[in-house]
């Protein structure tokens, strides 16, 4: 079990918001020393987000750069604003290790499976989750089933999914985890998201298949950082 730190982003601020609401800040801190202190204990890989980006469909490739700057040795994964094969490809090129698209994978037929031929393992589908749905465009706005979106990654030829439970996010709730057995049950690697607060979470996701967890108001609490 990986336990990944996010680092979600606005303007040039680490943040964390309640559910994924713009308007319900719970935290806010300078990226680049919050983003090494994260780097510091050590963690296989930080989940790095921009909000921004996700919510106005355009990738700052500056921002992913100061991250993997921050980060020194530690690999970066990315999502946000990552709406074609291109910004995708520039992401990797500021140093990504990885990029987490969701939205774009379902703007058009034809999409998911472009992604997969361009980028291969360094593609992680993002499945942001509520109510049984795909929410898209920065969690603005509905698309396409879970189930359906499951079996579409799986004949893409998808390695790796990055769930979301929106209802838990950021809310130190638990995770969902009838729903991460559901998808997990789909046969691909599973990065669970969402109300992940502690190590008996991590276990409890091991259990049901995931392959790992971003922790983001947990991490604040293991950092001894306190929410505003």
């Amino acid at each position: 079990m990986q336990l990944l730190p996010a680092v979600d982003v606005l303007g040039t601020d680490a943040v964390r918001l309640e559910r994924g609401d713009f308007d319900r800040v719970l935290f806010r801190r300078p990226l680049e020393p919050f983003i090494a202190r994260v780097a510091a204990t050590g963690p296989a890989m930080i989940h790095l987000v921009d909000l921004e980006g996700a919510r106005d469909g355009r990738l700052r490739p500056e921002v992913v750069a100061l991250g993997v700057r921050a980060a020194g040795s530690v690999a970066v994964q990315v999502s946000g604003g990552l709406r074609s094969v291109a910004a995708a490809r520039t992401a990797l090129g500021a140093g990504a290790a990885r990029v987490v698209i969701g939205t774009a994978l379902w703007s058009e037929p034809g999409a998911l499976a472009d992604f997969v031929a361009a980028l291969g393992d360094r593609l992680v589908a993002a499945l942001d989750v509520r109510d049984g749905r795909l929410a898209v465009r920065g969690w603005t706005a509905s698309a396409l089933g879970l189930d359906e979106a499951l079996a579409a990654c799986v004949a893409a030829g998808v390695t790796r999914l990055h769930v979301t439970a929106i209802e838990r996010d950021g809310t130190l709730a638990g995770p969902d985890l009838a729903l991460y057995e559901r998808v997990c049950a789909c046969g691909l690697a599973v990065v669970a998201a969402g109300g992940v607060r502690d190590d008996e979470d991590l276990a409890a996701l091991a259990a049901v298949g995931c392959e790992g967890a971003v922790m983001g108001m947990g991490l604040l609490t293991r950092l001894g950082v306190e929410a505003d």
